[in-house]
């Protein structure tokens, strides 16, 4: 996974996350939604909307907190999750 900083001020950022597809895309979004302090979250991948861009771009936008940390925030939460699935599955 690369990642690659297009755009970021005190509370907006847009980033692109190589080599991801809608079903990542859906989760992370889905988890930055829950994620104290995000106002909004979104993607696009439509490269016929957006001047040809094939990978998808994630926009996180926070009342107050730096973008950057939610976005870490979401991605541990996400971790957290597919920890319990993975042990509650080992368990069954």
């Amino acid at each position: 996974m690369e990642l690659r900083v297009i755009e970021k001020t005190d509370t907006e950022l847009r980033i692109e996350i190589a080599g991801e597809d809608h079903t990542f895309m859906n989760v992370l979004k889905g988890v930055l939604l829950e994620t104290d302090g995000v106002a909004a979250a979104t993607y696009d991948m439509n490269p016929e909307q957006s001047g040809g861009q094939t990978e998808p771009v994630l926009t996180v936008k926070s009342e107050s907190d730096d973008p950057l940390d939610l976005l870490a925030d979401a991605a541990g939460a996400i971790t957290d999750r597919t920890d319990a699935l993975r042990d509650a599955v080992r368990a069954a």
